[in-house]
């Protein structure tokens, strides 16, 4: 049986449950650890907000919660300009879950929950040692939403991928390096892929890769 719920259903929703709810609904998401530093403490945090923003030049988003309490990752980047983002792989998704908890300022999660640091010569961001796709951004641009929320937009400026995972046409295996996706706010899954479809064009019959 289906159940209808109103938006006044919504609003009167216990705030734990309704957040937990409405995070389910957007479906599975990217797991990605967030790298940032102070300039001496590294820092991490899991996020499920990393959005596609486009390819020349290479942008992506990340969705940001209202900056009501300390949130060290994103006062980091406000002061530092820079942050890497960090494929989960599904063999540690415990030690990125935990990156979520309540750390003091000068507390690395990288120590705290088994993770290693990693520094390019040319970045200063840190990136997470034991991830297959590591890549490293600069903010490009900055929003605050009608809900205060915060976007983040971010040019790569590096990025670090298991040679094997980069097919001829570009494609990058997410799969086979292992990545998790998350759904709702502390739910986390493995892949499996359905089938990989060429271009589609009108008229044409669709074939699969």
């Amino acid at each position: 049986m289906t159940k209808q719920f109103t938006h006044d259903d919504i609003s009167a929703m216990p705030q734990r449950f309704r957040a937990n709810f409405i995070n389910s609904l957007s479906g599975f998401k990217s797991a990605t650890l967030l790298g940032t530093t102070d300039g001496t403490t590294p820092n991490l945090a899991v996020i499920s907000s990393v959005v596609h923003i486009g390819a020349n030049p290479p942008l992506l988003g990340v969705i940001m919660r209202p900056h009501t309490v300390t949130r060290d990752s994103l006062s980091n980047i406000k002061q530092r300009g820079v942050y890497t983002l960090n494929h989960i792989h599904v063999e540690w998704v415990d030690k990125a879950h935990q990156t979520s908890a309540r750390y003091a300022p000068d507390e690395s999660e990288f120590e705290a929950v088994g993770l290693t640091p990693q520094f390019s010569e040319t970045f200063e961001a840190p990136y997470v040692k034991e991830s297959n796709i590591k890549m490293g951004l600069s903010v490009a641009q900055h929003f605050t939403l009608l809900n205060n929320t915060e976007m983040i937009i971010g040019e790569i400026q590096e990025l670090f991928i298991s040679e094997p995972l980069l097919s001829e046409d570009g494609y990058v295996d997410i799969e086979a390096a292992g990545s998790a996706c998350i759904s709702g706010l502390d739910s986390y899954h493995k892949t499996t892929r359905l089938a990989q479809f060429a271009y589609a064009k009108a008229n044409t019959p669709l074939t699969k890769k």
